[in-house]
């Protein structure tokens, strides 16, 4: 599976990058990962791969179990979706899902940094490992 998440931000502070650098490694086992930063949000339009299935992190009502998040990227996976784009920061952006991490307002960089903290909890209940060591 190939992951891209976008994020619309003018700049990451440099322990959220390498917090993802970090989760980036352990997830390497599961799938690929990318983060790509975006200063304004007519850039994304033209990144975005068309056949990715989108997803934007927004305030929404539906939010997911770590259980539930594992269950809809094994979903997306055995239905041929793989190639799985999440948008951060965008308003505007065409989406096939929307999700919301939390219904706390947070740092764009704190929320990627939870975001891939889950996706690799998620791997790790797909495959049925432990996530403490």
């Amino acid at each position: 599976m190939k992951l891209t998440i976008y994020i619309i931000n003018e700049k990451m502070e440099k322990f959220y990058l390498e917090a993802f650098k970090e989760y980036e490694k352990r997830l390497g086992r599961y799938c690929t990962i990318e983060l790509i930063q975006l200063k304004k949000e007519e850039q994304l339009e033209k990144k975005l791969n068309d056949s990715s299935y989108k997803i934007l992190l927004a305030s929404t009502k539906q939010t997911l179990s770590s259980e539930e998040l594992a269950s809809k990227i094994n979903d997306l996976g055995v239905s041929g979706k793989s190639d799985v784009s999440i948008i951060i920061g965008s308003n505007s952006a065409q989406y096939d899902e929307k999700l919301m991490l939390s219904q706390m307002e947070m740092d764009a960089g704190l929320k990627t940094t939870i975001l891939v903290e889950q996706l690799y909890r998620a791997f790790r209940i797909i495959h049925n490992h432990p996530y403490h060591k």
